[in-house]
């Protein structure tokens, strides 16, 4: 191996060196470990901010002057704040929450803006929770640190399930970003690297528990609000490839076993300690620390008695008081316990070499001893309580800094929560969007619509009131089941074109007692809200929603999507008696099929609410020999569902329509109707 491939520089972010450094060097690769940088401590968050991105312009700016090579900038999931039922995609929008999370997000803008203004190959890469071994005495921001070290300072672990994440550790993160360090291209400019493992508080808690051998006793707080972060790694995984190597159970042991070695680094004096033995023993080395400096006292004690004998009688050293120095050593470093002590031993020391010329009833009678010793304590006392008097006004100094910080810490969340509702109440007053009158104005839209695309505008009208990430709307079939009709996304596509809503127990529950449900518990295959549309004869329709963060599941929103309901009931209900008053006009009597401008019209209301991803739907052109398309269709009748519908728009030739249906499986329906004689086309309209 070759040596000195490495060199290393160590100056600060904001030296001017650092420019020196990149003329030199002209890296290839440039990382700014952000988030993560432990040069940057963040107890005192405000300042740190500032210096935080200082450090990152002056190095982006330096870099950008070689524009040269590709920067990488570690973010992470603070970025985020809230809860979100979904991973989070690189497109989601940041909402920072407090300074080190500002700061951060603040990064990335300012890396997206060198990027864009200058054409910089800048890269940033959010790391999902990342955690790992810690170094002896520092501190952790992730959740496995924090309970870890909870554990070792009372012996509890207070956990909750109501707080779900994903955790990678630190060696999985490394392999993860070389990859993307080192890739010839990137496709995206942002990535979340993530293992997209869930866990919750409790889980985790239990593993740590495990791991402690004992002595640990678990407290489940699943109480208040769900809380859900975990960054969506699927963009990362699909173009660099992805494997997780160490798992919980693996990384989570690696931590414990090594704080748990190491817990004096990690642990103060007043803490409790975990099990018997361990306190024992975090006891009995409290002690020790606290009688090293005696000892360290009675030591130098000793070597300065036997400094002072030997250096008797030079001239050197006449003028020198080694004792008064030993004292004064102690109460200058120790303050004014070790001074008296330290003078204890110094009196002592002297009677001792007195008594090697003198008996010591004759030392204890001359006046001068006691004038020597009274000297020596004065001088000590007073240097050692300056010195305890010193410390004590640090400290409290300290106190009162952390108190104020912490006041501040609790006002500027106050402020941010009298913020967040300050805005939610102006853009109520001032914007409208969730006033009456703004609902009834986007809902009467609907009115101006063709009978035939009513639904399919309802849906994006029901997505865009709710303000959610998808929304759908299932018609009810029968009793039992409900087909889908339209949706605006894929997460709203995902329950299937037809469900059988009797089976999903808690939805059918509140919809058949015409509530709105609301998925509090979260429950998988079940949408977040549904509300349902009834009419004389029962339930017709039922709205799902998706995507929408969980403090907006409330009673406020679920009457929202009820008003909502209501008002789009109004136009579907108009266009359904619409077209059945229209029946006889629409159909051939006594068949499926549809006349051709009634047919004309339909198809395309469905062709064009394809194109805008609110439905899928595929259209079959069926060419009829003997031209009696009557036949036809009575024919392929049984090759068809319900929900599809058949016209002739032109002479010898059948269309058949149909619904949530893509055109890999129409290829299917082409199956049947060549095994019932007939051959078919995929059409993208219909040809007049």
């Amino acid at each position: 191996m070759r040596q000195h491939v490495f060199e290393q520089y160590d100056f600060t972010y904001d030296d001017d060196s650092v420019k020196d450094i990149f003329d030199s060097i002209k890296p290839d690769i440039t990382i700014f470990t952000g988030a993560w940088d432990s040069h940057f401590n963040w107890e005192k968050a405000r300042q740190e901010a500032v210096r935080y991105t200082a450090s990152l312009i002056n190095i982006l700016t330096v870099y950008s002057m070689q524009s040269k090579g590709r920067f990488i900038y570690f973010s992470s999931q603070e970025v985020f704040t809230g809860s979100f039922p979904n991973n989070l995609p690189e497109t989601w929008a940041t909402s920072a929450k407090g300074f080190r999370s500002m700061a951060i997000s603040q990064g990335e803008e300012i890396c997206t803006n060198f990027r864009q203004n200058q054409g910089l190959e800048i890269r940033i890469l959010r790391l999902d929770h990342l955690y790992c071994v810690p170094k002896k005495g520092e501190t952790g921001l992730d959740p496995c640190f924090a309970m870890c070290l909870e554990a070792l300072r009372s012996g509890k672990i207070f956990a909750s399930d109501r707080d779900v994440f994903s955790m990678l550790f630190v060696k999985d993160a490394v392999e993860l970003a070389c990859k993307a360090i080192s890739a010839p291209s990137l496709e995206r400019d942002v990535y979340h690297i993530s293992s997209m493992e869930e866990i919750n508080g409790l889980q985790l808690a239990r593993l740590i528990q495990e791991a402690m051998g004992g002595g640990i006793e678990l407290v489940d707080e699943s109480v208040g609000e769900y809380h859900r972060v975990i960054l969506d790694g699927a963009a990362f995984s699909g173009e660099l490839g992805q494997k997780i190597f160490t798992h919980y159970p693996e990384g989570v042991k690696q931590v414990v076993q090594y704080m748990k070695r190491h817990r004096e680094s990690f642990i103060r004096a007043e803490d409790a300690g975990g099990s018997r033995l361990a306190r024992f023993l975090h006891k009995a080395r409290v002690l020790i620390g606290i009688l090293v400096p005696y000892v360290e006292n009675l030591i130098c004690g000793v070597l300065f008695f036997f400094l002072n004998r030997y250096t008797a009688g030079n001239g050197f050293f006449d003028r020198v008081d080694l004792f008064l120095l030993y004292v004064l050593l102690f109460a200058v470093t120790l303050g004014q316990r070790q001074a008296v002590l330290s003078g204890l031993l110094a009196s002592l020391g002297y009677c001792l070499q007195q008594m090697y010329t003198r008996s010591g009833f004759a030392v204890l009678l001359d006046y001068n001893t006691y004038v020597w010793m009274a000297q020596l304590f004065i001088v000590g006392m007073v240097v050692g309580y300056i010195k305890d008097q010193l410390r004590t006004v640090k400290q409290e100094s300290r106190d009162q800094v952390a108190y104020l910080e912490g006041r501040l810490s609790d006002i500027a969340e106050i402020n941010d929560s009298n913020v967040r509702m300050k805005e939610n109440f102006e853009a109520q007053l001032i914007n409208q969007k969730d006033s009456l009158g703004k609902i009834y104005d986007i809902t009467s839209t609907l009115e101006r619509q063709a009978p035939e695309e009513v639904l399919f505008t309802a849906v994006r009208v029901l997505s865009q009131l709710m303000d959610c990430g998808g929304a759908a709307i299932y018609t009810v079939a029968n009793r039992s089941y409900a087909r889908l009709f339209s949706a605006t996304s894929k997460e709203a596509r995902s329950l299937g074109h037809s469900i059988e809503y009797t089976a999903m127990t808690a939805m059918y529950e509140d919809l058949k007692e015409r509530r709105v449900f609301i998925n509090k518990s979260m429950q998988e295959k079940l949408p977040l809200m549904a509300s349902a549309v009834y009419s004389e004869d029962g339930m017709e329709l039922i709205f799902m929603l998706w995507g929408i963060p969980w403090q907006r599941m409330t009673m406020a929103e679920a009457n929202r999507l009820a008003v909502i309901g209501q008002m789009v009931q109004t136009a579907v209900v108009r266009a359904n008696q619409y077209l059945d008053a229209l029946s006889s006009q629409r159909y051939v009597e006594g068949t499926r099929l549809m006349a051709g401008d009634a047919f004309l019209q339909l198809a395309r209301a469905f062709l064009r609410a394809k194109d805008q991803g609110l439905t899928e739907c595929a259209l079959l052109e069926v060419p009829v020999t003997d031209g009696d398309c009557v036949a036809a269709a009575s024919a392929l009748r049984e090759s068809t569902r319900q929900s599809d519908y058949m016209g002739s728009v032109q002479d010898g030739v059948l269309y058949v329509l149909l619904s949530n249906t893509n055109n890999e499986k129409a290829g299917f329906v082409q199956k049947r109707f060549l095994e019932a004689g007939y051959e078919s086309s995929l059409m993208e309209e219909v040809a007049l």
